[in-house]
């Protein structure tokens, strides 16, 4: 996905951040607790790729519409990115011991560390925390300031939902592939994904344009269909991906995820092949993971991802165009630009 002209300033914006938290008067740290915070920061929040907090601000130079940027208005729009990107590590840390995974981001999970093991948890708590101390500390006298909590609080009640759908489908003991379909995939990815990850950018970005999230509710929509997209590129590169380009290795099959390319091969298969699925997949063994693949190798898997894509693409477009705002429209686009046919 594409670079940002303020990839520099907003790295930078990281340090200014994590001092002030590292300076939060309401606590007390110790020389342990000071350490602890400023390694679980590092650890978790700056290693991505910065996309979605990016956004922010690539977002709301576009709808400036060529206006140079004041220093101020970079800042605060790179501390909103921020507060995005800590909003992400709080969800990783938590999601990775939901479901045990090993690698995250190209290196251990954090739980996962001897030291850390179940702190993680807390530290999640602590990442969450921080969002708000850092809108408080930069955006009270904001007039959208009260706009930006109420964003912040639905958005992380979606997600959070969208996770509890997720994790409940995948109960040990209870696995049955029945229930899978396109609009239980759909519903997941919706909250657990569009929401934060498409949506949130471009509502900060409205916000501190001065526009009311209100009047722009096609543009919301739009962002979740991306949303959803962008996931169903991510659950075949799970399967399909280079580990050494997209930083993990995939688990989708043997979590018993309700993945797109499930649900596909479930549409796909005759009875004979539905029964190698319904005994394999779901299974942490390597012979039943290779033959789910094999299955959708067989049944095409792969050209019916890349008809989708297609599709999907050509329909995002479409909508995009029949938007009224030029700024918005180009907003959207550029969203569109940096996941189509991505490979990580």
């Amino acid at each position: 996905m594409g670079g940002s002209k303020f990839t520099a300033k907003f790295k930078e914006v990281y340090n200014v951040l994590k001092s002030e938290l590292l300076q939060d008067p309401a606590f007390e740290f110790t020389e342990d607790s000071h350490q602890w915070v400023a390694n679980m920061l590092d650890y978790n929040v700056p290693g991505g790729k910065l996309n979605r907090g990016l956004s922010v601000i690539d977002s709301y130079d576009i709808l400036k519409d060529g206006k140079e940027l004041s220093d101020d208005e970079i800042i605060l729009a790179c501390a909103l990115g921020w507060c995005i990107e800590w909003l992400q590590a709080y969800f990783l840390v938590l999601d990775d011991i939901m479901d045990s995974s090993h690698t995250r981001r190209g290196k251990q999970c954090w739980f996962r560390l001897p030291k850390v093991n179940m702190i993680a948890i807390n530290d999640g708590l602590i990442l969450r925390n921080h969002i708000f101390r850092i809108l408080n500390n930069h955006f009270r006298g904001k007039p959208y300031y009260l706009d930006l909590l109420d964003l912040f609080n639905e958005v992380e009640f979606q997600t959070a939902s969208g996770q509890m759908i997720d994790v409940i489908t995948t109960l040990q003991g209870e696995k049955d592939l029945s229930k899978y379909s396109l609009s239980l995939h759909r519903r997941i990815v919706q909250y657990k994904t569009a929401y934060y990850s498409f949506y949130l950018p471009v509502a900060c970005a409205l916000l501190m344009a001065g526009e009311k999230l209100e009047n722009h509710i096609e543009a919301k929509n739009v962002l979740v269909e991306m949303g959803t997209y962008f996931q169903v590129q991510d659950d075949f590169l799970d399967c399909f991906g280079d580990p050494a380009v997209i930083g993990k290795v995939g688990t989708d099959i043997e979590d018993f995820k309700c993945s797109w390319l499930v649900v596909k091969a479930l549409e796909r298969a005759n009875k004979d092949q539905k029964q190698v699925l319904y005994e394999n997949y779901g299974k942490p063994n390597q012979e039943c993971i290779a033959r789910v693949k094999e299955l959708y190798k067989i049944l095409d898997i792969e050209g019916a991802f890349l008809e989708y894509e297609k599709q999907s693409h050509e329909k995002i477009t479409k909508t995009i165009e029949a938007h009224p705002s030029e700024k918005v429209q180009a907003v959207l686009k550029s969203f569109l630009k940096k996941i189509y046919k991505r490979h990580k």
